[in-house]
This record gives structure tokens, C-alpha cells and sequence, in this order.
């Protein structure tokens, strides 16, 4: 059974609609989606919270917890609630809509309603600050919760490179409460998942629930909130214009004034969970000064897995850019006295010894100790049959996940039923020659494996496979007499279009027939026995009246149910006591 789903875990499967398409396992960056009973689900001690499954499920089996309840008690308890929104909500409403959006949070019940971009101007400035601390070594400044998750769980050796400034959502969150006083409680809304784990174990309590944009959507139609009937206003404190960037790749680096460019050899903004992981890796040899700006969804923020897809990526990203360029620069540029800290702390997964033998072993169940049949095909959601054959030892897949294991084993049970049929079974090629005979077609035709590749009308008239190979039906099913071997058939007929194949079953009604005249004959002789005896009894019972003048009525009357009795049935289908008894009649005279 898979480990029971914990009650603050973030992202999780729905059941109901998971198909063991492992695409999840094929799209997640740290192999934190494990299977049991071919349905998937999330380790939470190996998830990050990134949300690539969520974004990425054909079937939306994928689900984050839900904070929308929680909230809503929030607010309803009549207590000083402000909200943190995203900048990247620019990103998801019309044009005219932007300034209503103020408005409807405020008709939700929020008192205090400000842009999270707040936080994102201190925060890049005092980035800047640590990265010139940091001389001719590398460090790491990231917004992005997940990767922070990444690094602390399967990157220690870059824990130290990260700098310890807190993201725009806690420095805004700790903000709030420090001008609106620690009463207030803050919820974020955003389009990251990842968030709501950093809310309940990064924010030290500065942020007290999170919520993701669709939660906030399905919120305005729950309470009937129309834009377009409300007023335009403002938010309650505005951000520099630059820091509303901070969504976008390059967005915080902008923020604080850094060079962005392509040519900057000592800044490099990097997005997507490859790109991310493969310049991590190439960091363990980096020598001189670099700040990397990672974010683990590509194009950044914009495409968080809790955006609405209503957009492209690259229309949400005109969209954002269109509303920084409209904000100006003339908000808040300083931080105050705001605690910009942040801590980080290695967190490294047990290891989990995994022994040669035991991969040996794997591989022996699954066909593949030979290295030409570890085909890396990536069907099961694994780059390779190893790093597949790990997971089964770890208890995070099952053998049946291969697909080239499956097919082997259907192969092996369907050969075995071919060949252990009664039935006759040819296999034809879609020019009908044969492909394959099982032993059975052998014995009833006559023939060996010499007929593999000859056509069918070497053995019999094709005409059956010709009209399924015009497409004129998919299955014939006749009864066929084939004079030549003495032989009567059921014979079924059908495509495998798929394969560009056809199939020839045939059941041998031969004996069962021959039987069959055998008892017409048995029935016919007897019939005529008792009509013979018949006569016979009623002759004598007539000399016998002559002299004892007694009626021969009962005795007719039995005699002709004798002979009604033997005619009855004649098909053979009803084994009744009559029939049966004429049968011992006829073979004991």
C-alpha cells in the first residue's frame, strides 16, 4: 500500500483519475513520484513542491492541498486580514480588469490589500549587497521556494552558496505586521504551489495562509464578485514600478539594478527544471564571482502551475511587462527597518544503500540481464532501465511499469495459448501468407512449418481472407466443409488491423457431425423396428381377440407412443428417457 497521504502535504494524487500514464514520474525533477497497484503518488519527504506533475498530468490527477476554506473562516472571523497578491496577477486578467482587482479583494473582506512587489524592492537591493560579499565566489539569490527545496534536499554541498535574504512574500508578509500590527494576519495569493510550504515552514509566521490564483477565481464566483460592475481603485501601498518585474526571469536582478544581459559574464538568470539542475551541477566547478538567479518554471513565475490556462506563457509575459511599464517608479524604495533574514539548512534524503545484486535481480525478473534488452526506452517514466530498476528496490515502482517486460509476458501468454489450442489457428500477412500455424492447423491440414510463407490458398480456398482484407466486413464465422482433408469446420475469420495481419480459427466439427448421422441412422432403423413390431403386436393381439373377444385398444395406444416416442427429436439435441431406451433396444436385438 502506498504511504498514507500526510494532512499538511502539499501536492498529492486524485485516484480517481490517475491511468498510469507515468507521465508524472517522466516530468518530476527529483523522482518523487512513486507506484503501487499501478496508481501514482506523492513521497512527500522527496517532493519539492514544484508543481511540474500538476502542470504536466494529461489527466489532472494531480492536486495541491486547498487553503481556500481556511481562509475564508479567516476573514469571516471578523480579524484584521490583509492580502499579499502576486504581481504575476497582471498576467491573468483583461487590461480594464487590472485596477477593479483592488476592489474585489476588498469585497471578499481583506482590510488591507497590497501588491506583493512591495517586498521585491528590499529584498533585491540587499541580494545585490550580499553578492558583492560574496568576492570571487559564486552565490545563489531565488524567489523560487522550490528550488530552495532542491538544494537543502538534494543539493547540501550548495546550501552555503544560497544568499540569506528571505523572498518578497515573507519581507512583505513581515512588513504588514509590522505596520499593520502583529494581529494582522496575512495571506498570500500567487500562482506557486511551492508557496503554501514556505508559508507554514519558512515564514517564521509572518505569512499565514497561501493561496494560488484559481483558488482566488473559484473564490470571486463563490461570492458572486462581477469586475465589471465594480469601481477602479488602488492598492494600499505601491511598489517601485521595476519590482513588479520580479515574476519574470531576470525580474529581481532588474529590480536591483543589475545587468541582465547575455554578455553579463557575472550574472546568469536560469528558468525550467533542467536548465536549473544542470547549472547547479556546473557550479561545483566554477571558479570566480557569479550570481545565478534560478527559478524552476520556465519563463519564471508566469508559468507557475497554479496559473489559469487561459494565456500562453509568452502572452502572460507581454501582459506583465505591459502593467510594469504602465506602474512607473514612484512607490516605496527603501526597506525600513524589515528583517530581510533568511536561514537555510541541509536536509539530504537517507541514501538507501542500493547493491549490485539486487539491480541483478530486478533485471533477471524483467528479462533484461543481457545489456541488449535494457532498452532505456523511458515508457515507465524513467530515463533508464537502472534508475527503474532502483525505484522497484526502493519500493517506488513495480516490475509491470516496463513496457517492454508487459509486452513480453502478453507475448509469452498469448503463444501459449496458440499453441496449446485444440482449435486451429493460422496467422496471415496483410498479402495472406502464412506467418504463422500452431500445432492443431497442422494436424487438421496436413502440413508443416514448410507452408511459412506461402499463401493460404496453398491450403484452402482464401476467399474468407480476401473479404476481410477488402475491409467488406471484420469477421466471417461459417461452417466450411474441406473435402480435401476430410474435414468439417467452424471456421472464424477477423483482422488485425493494427498489425496489418489476419486470423483463421478453426473448429473441428468433423467427428461431432459424423456422430451426429450416426445416431440419425440408429434413430431411423429403430423407428422402423417398432412400427414393425408394431404391426406384429397388433396382428397377433387380433387372433387373440377373435378368441377371447376382448379389445386390443390399451395395447395399440402403448405401441404408438412407442414409436411416437422414437421419432421425437430426431435432430439429436434431447437426450430423453424414451430415445434412450429405443437405442438400448436397437443395439441389444
Amino acid at each position: 500500500m502506498e504511504p498514507k497521504r500526510r494532512e499538511n502535504q502539499v501536492v498529492f494524487t486524485n485516484k480517481a483519475r490517475c491511468k498510469d500514464c507515468y507521465r508524472c514520474i517522466r516530468v518530476c525533477p527529483v523522482d518523487a513520484i512513486g507506484v503501487r497497484d499501478g496508481q501514482a503518488y506523492v513521497d512527500e519527504d522527496r517532493c519539492i513542491s514544484c508543481g511540474t506533475c500538476i502542470r504536466e498530468c494529461p489527466q489532472k490527477a494531480k492536486s495541491f492541498r486547498r487553503d481556500l476554506d481556511s481562509v475564508r473562516e479567516l476573514v469571516a472571523s471578523g480579524r484584521s486580514v490583509a492580502v499579499s497578491l502576486a504581481p504575476s496577477f497582471a498576467a491573468i486578467f483583461k487590461t480594464w480588469e487590472i485596477k477593479r482587482v483592488p476592489s474585489a479583494l476588498r469585497r471578499l473582506g481583506f482590510s488591507h490589500v497590497s501588491e506583493t512587489a512591495v517586498g521585491a524592492y528590499p529584498v533585491a537591493q540587499e541580494t545585490a549587497k550580499c553578492a558583492a560579499r560574496h568576492g570571487d565566489s559564486f552565490c545563489i539569490a531565488t524567489a523560487c521556494p522550490a528550488v530552495v527545496n532542491y538544494i537543502e534536499r538534494y543539493r547540501p554541498d550548495l546550501v552555503g552558496a544560497l544568499v540569506p535574504v528571505c523572498s518578497p512574500m515573507v519581507a512583505h508578509a513581515r512588513m504588514l505586521k509590522a505596520s499593520l500590527g502583529d494581529d494582522t494576519r496575512v495571506v498570500f495569493v500567487g500562482p506557486c504551489v511551492a508557496k503554501k510550504q514556505e508559508a507554514r515552514e519558512k515564514s517564521g509566521g509572518a505569512v499565514d495562509l497561501a493561496l494560488t490564483f484559481t483558488e482566488l477565481l473559484e473564490w470571486f464566483e463563490l461570492e458572486r464578485v462581477d469586475l465589471s460592475i465594480l469601481e477602479e481603485s488602488d492598492f494600499d501601498m505601491a511598489p517601485d514600478g521595476w519590482a513588479r518585474s520580479f515574476p519574470l526571469a531576470g525580474g529581481s536582478l532588474q529590480t536591483a539594478s543589475l545587468s541582465t544581459s547575455l554578455l553579463a559574464a557575472d550574472v546568469l538568470s536560469v528558468t525550467g527544471t533542467q536548465e536549473v539542475r544542470d547549472t547547479l551541477d556546473s557550479l561545483t566547478n566554477h571558479h570566480g564571482p557569479l550570481l545565478v538567479e534560478p527559478l524552476f518554471c520556465e519563463q519564471g513565475c508566469i508559468n507557475g502551475p497554479a496559473m489559469p490556462a487561459n494565456e500562453t506563457v509568452y502572452q502572460r509575459r507581454k501582459a506583465l511587462l505591459q502593467y510594469v511599464l504602465a506602474s512607473g517608479r514612484d512607490g516605496a524604495d527603501s526597506n525600513g527597518s524589515a528583517d530581510l533574514t533568511a536561514s537555510f539548512a541541509c536536509r539530504p534524503l537517507p541514501a538507501g544503500d542500493v547493491t549490485e545484486e539486487q539491480v541483478r535481480q530486478v533485471f533477471a525478473q524483467t528479462g533484461k540481464e543481457n545489456p541488449d534488452d535494457q532498452l532505456n526506452c523511458g515508457g515507465c517514466g524513467y530515463s533508464s532501465c537502472r534508475e527503474q530498476a532502483i525505484a522497484v528496490i526502493r519500493k517506488m515502482a513495480e516490475p509491470e511499469m516496463c513496457v517492454p517486460y508487459m509486452r513480453r509476458l502478453a507475448e509469452q501468454r498469448t503463444d501459449r495459448i496458440i499453441e496449446t489450442s485444440p482449435n486451429g489457428i493460422v496467422i496471415l500477412d496483410e498479402h495472406l501468407n502464412i506467418l504463422h500455424v500452431n500445432p492443431s492447423f497442422k494436424r487438421l491440414f496436413m502440413c508443416s512449418d514448410a507452408v511459412y510463407g506461402k499463401s493460404i490458398s496453398y491450403l484452402m480456398d482464401p476467399e474468407p481472407f480476401e473479404q476481410i482484407a477488402s475491409g467488406k466486413a471484420e469477421l466471417t464465422e461459417v461452417t466450411v466443409e474441406h473435402g480435401k482433408y476430410s474435414l468439417v469446420c467452424h471456421q472464424i475469420v477477423y483482422a488485425l488491423r493494427e498489425e496489418r495481419q489476419y486470423v483463421g480459427v478453426f473448429v473441428n466439427l468433423t467427428s461431432s457431425l459424423l456422430n451426429k448421422k450416426q445416431l440419425d441412422v440408429l434413430r431411423a432403423r429403430t423407428v422402423q423396428q417398432a412400427r414393425d413390431l408394431l404391426s406384429h403386436q397388433i396382428e397377433i393381439a387380433g387372433k387373440i381377440a377373435q378368441f377371447l373377444g376382448e379389445s386390443t385398444a390399451e395395447g395399440e395406444k402403448l405401441l404408438e407412443n412407442l414409436v411416437k416416442m422414437a421419432q421425437d427429436n430426431p435432430t439429436g439435441g434431447d437426450d430423453r428417457k424414451g430415445s434412450s431406451w429405443l437405442s438400448d433396444t436397437y443395439t441389444s436385438t
